[in-house]
């Protein structure tokens, strides 16, 4: 089952505000990142993870591909650009940030080699803070 990744940080934010649910923000190279590809086999296409993340967040991805082939729209990639000045300087990949309605960071982490439900549960514990 595949999950509705939004790609627009505006619509993203006023899904989250609407219907009242934190924005999982990936940072990922999907066609050169060993963990990325990881990430997305293990957590993101587990039915687990897909059922949960429907009710209970608003997924966004910053693609940031180096093959030509996979080659973003230029508005797409400067807007993951704008996404990473402001959440990933270091340019880490992948990165997964939590952000609330407004854009505020609740947490970070990156590919764990841990079980849907212990990534949904990690997910979580940033937002008791």
């Amino acid at each position: 089952m595949a999950q509705n990744w939004e790609k627009n940080f505006e619509i993203a934010k006023e899904r989250s505000a609407k219907e009242g649910k934190n924005i999982v923000l990936c940072f990922s190279g999907s066609d050169w990142c060993i963990p990325c590809i990881k990430l997305e086999k293990t957590i993101w296409e587990s039915k687990e993870f897909a059922n949960y993340s429907q009710e209970h967040f608003v997924l966004l991805r910053a693609d940031f591909p180096k093959k030509k082939a996979n080659a973003l729209p230029k508005e797409q990639q400067d807007q993951n650009d704008k996404l990473a000045e402001s959440y990933n300087k270091q340019g880490m990949f992948p990165l997964v940030v939590l952000l609330n309605k407004s854009g505020k960071v609740l947490g970070t982490t990156s590919y764990k080699n841990i079980s849907p439900s212990e990534y949904i549960a990690l997910l979580h514990s940033f937002e008791k803070n």
